[in-house]
């Protein structure tokens, strides 16, 4: 086993998350690289030196740069806000080190761009965060998908919808200004790069993206809270989805539907140990949807326990992305999503947003 000093940026919720796990993940997945938590990053040299002792970083600061350029820290997480993405790693790529960047890469489809192009002119291993796809449940249904077992596959349906703003009265913060931090910076991302995940590139897109509480406590809204998309898979597929931060009732609605020929599957992140498999064979009487519990026999779950139906949770989502990095750091083979994959998430954004400026169809290859 070797040691890896880990500098994380960004302390908060996902800094935490990405702490966790890189405490967690040789012991989970038996890792040759072992993570050692080296330095974390926050606003303050107070708020640092806070989660430096709750995570058990052996320093902390509040200068990302300070981070990137110490030696002893040899791959850098940037769990931080968007605006920081692009020139924390293009310093980090420019010295070799292996990043990590939380979704969406960058604050605009340039600074993805530009990520992508620093990080492949250098051959520096990178990855970006979309967690939810690497649920047990979600991992069996894209290997059901490419072994045919639905057969060809003819609609899709995808919704990431959420209701932590639903009540009008709720006041602004950071969530309610910027592009980046609305519902299409902020859930979109995940099912786009669920759809294309599970069923390949996006040619086209039609889209509307609407403010529905234009005004709350504290000040205006100056973002999206939901959106629908129509679009077009390179396959020939037909798809929908949908996106809201004002779902009510919905806690993590991150659900999709994909129909084939020859059966079809349902999945729901509200219960993200099960996935919903119907087969169009045998007797038509018995013949109905058949729910699936994960287990140790669907990837990834044994890690973390060998009872079928016991279940896998969040942060067991981030641990999986700390194991495939150390373990693209290790074999100096990105592992997927990379920052290209990243990229095409925001490329699809974009043509969404353009879509609903223009009001019609955009094609993907213009962004």
């Amino acid at each position: 086993m070797t040691e890896i000093g880990i500098g994380i940026i960004g302390g908060g919720y996902m800094g935490k998350a990405h702490a966790v796990a890189m405490s967690a993940v040789g012991a989970v997945f038996d890792t040759a690289l072992r993570p050692r938590l080296e330095m974390v990053c926050a606003t303050t040299p107070e708020s640092a030196e806070t989660y430096r002792k709750a995570y058990g970083f052996a320093r902390g600061t509040d200068d990302w740069r300070a981070l990137v350029n110490d030696p002893a820290v040899e791959a850098v997480v940037i769990a931080s806000p968007q605006s920081t993405h692009r020139a924390v790693a293009e310093a980090a790529i420019a010295l070799g080190k292996p990043v990590f960047c939380e979704k969406p890469l960058g604050a605009s489809l340039d600074d993805s761009a530009a990520m992508v192009a620093a990080a492949e002119g250098a051959g520096v291993v990178n990855m970006v965060g979309f967690n939810y796809i690497r649920t047990p449940a979600s991992q069996y249904a894209r290997k059901l998908i490419s072994d045919g077992v639905i057969g060809d596959v003819t609609w899709f349906r995808g919704e990431h919808t959420e209701d932590f703003l639903a009540d009008p009265e709720t006041p602004a913060t950071w969530r309610t200004s910027g592009m980046a931090n609305g519902t299409m910076g902020d859930l979109a991302p995940h099912m786009v790069n669920a759809a294309l995940a599970l069923l390949g590139p996006i040619t086209r897109v039609m889209a509307e993206v609407e403010t529905v509480h234009t005004e709350r406590p504290g000040g205006a809204v100056t973002n999206d809270d939901h959106a629908q998309m129509m679009c077009r898979f390179e396959s020939g597929t037909m798809g929908q989805m949908y996106f809201s931060r004002i779902a009510t009732g919905r806690k993590m609605g991150y659900a999709y539907e994909v129909t084939g020929t020859k059966g079809a599957i349902r999945f729901d992140q509200e219960d993200q140990n099960a996935l919903w498999l119907y087969r169009r064979e045998g007797d038509a009487a018995t013949q109905g949807f058949t729910k699936i519990l994960t287990g140790p026999a669907h990837p990834d779950y044994e890690p973390f326990c060998q009872g079928p139906g016991h279940g896998t949770g969040y942060q067991d989502q981030i641990i999986i992305e700390a194991r495939d990095f150390l373990a693209a750091i290790e074999t100096k083979e990105n592992r997927w999503p990379t920052f290209r994959d990243g990229h095409e998430v925001n490329r699809v954004i974009a043509a969404a947003l353009a879509s609903d400026q223009a009001g019609g169809w955009q094609d993907i290859k213009n962004f």
